[in-house]
C-alpha cells in the first residue's frame, strides 16, 4: 500500500468516526433496557433507538443548555434521562407530569390536575398490597405540584418502579431524549438466549 492510498483510507476513517460521533451526541442513540420497571411497555433485553434531538439539541460541556427543541416533553412520553441520584446512570421513565402539573396517587390510581391518568393499554400492576402514605410513597402521594423546568416520571410497572415516587423530578435539562423504536429484542431463559422477533420494530408511545 502506498502513502497516497494510506493517507485515503485514514481520511475514510476519520470522517466515519467524526459523523458516527456527531450521530451519537446529537440525533439518535442506542439504549438497552437492564430492568423491568417499564414491563410490559419495555422489557428487559430490549434494545432502543433514542430521539436525541426531538427535545433540543444539548451543547457538550455546557451542563445541559439546550439549543433548538421541536417540542417540550409531553405526559405520555417515554424519556431517557440522567438519574438525578446518580447522573452517571440513564434512566428510563414515563412523563405523568409537567411543569405546573398537580401530581396526586391515590390507592394506586394517579391523578394530574384533577383527572384521573390510567394508561390503561400501558400500566400494569402486580402487587395488591395498598400502602398507606406514612408508611411509603409507592400507592399514595401528594398533592404536589411540578415545579419550573422539571417532570414527574413513572415506570408502567408501577408497583415496581423506583421513579419520581421516591426521588422527586427530572430537570428538563437532564433529559437525554425520546423513546423511538425497538431495533432488537432478546431474552435469556436459563443459559439459552432467544431473539423476540415480534417486539423489533416495535414504536413506542
Amino acid at each position: 500500500m502506498n502513502i497516497k492510498t494510506l493517507r485515503e483510507n485514514i481520511e475514510v476513517i476519520v470522517i466515519a468516526v467524526v459523523i458516527a460521533l456527531f450521530i451519537r451526541t446529537f440525533v439518535v442513540q442506542a439504549y438497552k433496557i437492564p430492568s423491568g420497571s417499564m414491563k410490559d411497555t419495555l422489557l428487559i433485553g430490549d434494545h432502543l433507538l433514542v430521539n436525541k434531538f426531538i427535545y433540543g439539541v444539548k451543547i457538550p460541556f455546557t451542563d445541559g443548555k439546550i439549543l433548538i427543541p421541536i417540542k417540550d416533553p409531553e405526559q405520555g412520553d417515554i424519556i431517557v434521562f440522567k438519574y438525578p441520584e446518580d447522573p452517571k446512570k440513564d434512566f428510563i421513565k414515563r412523563v405523568v407530569g409537567i411543569e405546573g402539573d398537580v401530581v396526586k396517587i391515590v390507592k394506586k390510581k394517579l391523578y394530574v390536575n384533577g383527572e384521573l391518568k390510567e394508561y390503561k393499554e400501558h400500566v400494569k400492576y402486580t402487587d395488591p398490597i395498598i400502602y398507606p402514605v406514612n408508611l411509603n410513597n409507592r400507592d399514595n402521594l401528594g398533592p404536589i405540584k411540578v415545579p419550573k423546568d422539571s417532570l414527574f416520571v413513572m415506570g408502567d410497572n408501577r408497583d415496581n418502579s423506583h421513579d419520581s415516587r421516591f426521588w422527586g423530578f427530572v430537570k428538563l435539562n437532564a433529559v437525554k431524549g425520546e423513546a423511538l423504536i425497538i431495533h432488537w429484542s432478546w431474552k435469556q431463559t436459563g443459559s439459552k438466549f432467544g431473539v423476540r422477533w415480534n417486539r423489533i420494530g416495535n414504536l413506542l408511545i
